[in-house]
């Protein structure tokens, strides 16, 4: 049976498990110390921990579970990891590099159920969640690389939109939350980090009564139920009429701004009809909602649908502009390597299935 990660416990649930188990209760900073602090990769290494701790450690978890299967690194120094897990199921964690810092991209879900009909992600259905730990050590792995290069570079950044639908996988995204952003270790703000949602209403309101500072980005891709349902099959469960209500319960509750993400697929959704349907439907919450316009990468299995033109990305920019809904156009990273979510994933797993039919 494979041990926990240590990753996966919070700082308290370190401290309670410590206790608990005989421990004195200063250990837990000591131990939080050499994994976030000082970042060692073996219990034995944590020199001022007693040998009993140690001990204690080793019998119940692991510090690293996930093995780097790819390395993917792009001209514009974006780095696409490909990360085995115990149990043999692939997942991927993206570092991307902003002159405002360095941000990692990270998965919750083994595959993902939510089938949005444009994505490599869910090229292949969901296997399982993942642990809060295995989130977190995909934080960890990155930091990892950073500190071998030796350039005193860290994780600034982190933005929850990887392989699965975060809240659908809630707890343990909520552990994840407080692991990576406690200050006594990675002290990764909440205001440099932001989790992404399909869309599940009931999880909106969930992580409005939260009460954080983490930022929401809601998937939004089209204007109307019916265009929306074409394209995302979660908004037969979740159509507009309950989206859109989470979405003021969470503006009215905490103040702050909800990004909008809508990828932009050639003569699908990209037209100024459908740009202004959008700016009737958010014109209510303008003022804290910005709108991301997001270039398709295409993926093979979904050759019906073409990026858009640039022509058309301006168009819909101006459009949304016009109507004084504040938009942009999200800048691409490593569109030299495996650009979409989830392909690099995915073309793995067909090479491993081919040899195993060899």
């Amino acid at each position: 049976m494979n041990k926990q990660s240590i990753y996966g416990l919070t700082f308290d649930q370190l401290t309670s498990w410590l206790t608990e188990h005989g421990q004195k209760k200063f250990r837990a900073k000591q131990v939080w110390d050499w994994l976030y602090k000082k970042r060692v990769t073996a219990f034995k290494d944590m020199k001022n921990v007693n040998k009993d701790c140690i001990e204690l450690l080793e019998e119940h978890f692991v510090v690293q579970t996930l093995k780097q299967a790819i390395k993917q690194e792009s001209k514009d120094g974006t780095i696409k990891f490909l990360f085995e897990l115990q149990d043999g199921n692939l997942i991927e964690t993206v570092l991307m590099r902003f002159n405002y810092g360095l941000s990692v991209c990270v998965t919750t879900q083994v595959g993902c159920n939510i089938g949005c009909t444009f994505c490599a992600s869910g090229l292949l259905r969901k296997n399982r969640d993942l642990s809060s730990g295995e989130i977190v050590e995909q934080i960890m792995n990155v930091q990892h690389h950073l500190d071998g290069a030796g350039k005193d570079e860290r994780v600034s950044h982190i933005v929850v939109m990887g392989i699965g639908e975060p809240f659908d996988n809630y707890t343990n995204m909520m552990d994840f939350f407080r692991v990576v952003n406690d200050q006594k270790g990675l002290s990764i703000g909440a205001r440099h980090i932001t989790v992404s949602t399909s869309g599940l209403a009931h999880r909106i309101y969930d992580f409005a009564d939260e009460d954080i500072q983490i930022n929401l980005a809601v998937s939004l891709h089209a204007p109307n139920n019916e265009l929306r349902t074409k394209i995302m099959k979660i908004n037969k469960a979740f159509p507009l009429e309950k989206l859109m209500p989470a979405v003021d319960y969470y503006l009215e509750k905490t103040n702050r701004r909800i990004t909008f993400e809508y990828i932009l697929l050639r003569d699908v959704n990209d037209h100024k009809e459908e740009a202004l349907e959008l700016a009737r439907l958010l014109k209510d919450k303008r003022h804290l909602s910005y709108v991301n316009l997001i270039p398709y990468n295409p993926v093979d299995e979904h050759n019906q649908y073409q990026r858009s033109t640039k022509q058309a990305i301006l168009d819909f920019y101006e459009t949304l502009m016009d109507q004084g809904i504040n938009c942009g156009v999200r800048v691409e990273q490593g569109s030299d390597i495996d650009a979409a979510c989830g392909q690099l994933r995915s073309k793995q797993i067909k090479k491993d299935r081919a040899k195993a039919t060899v």
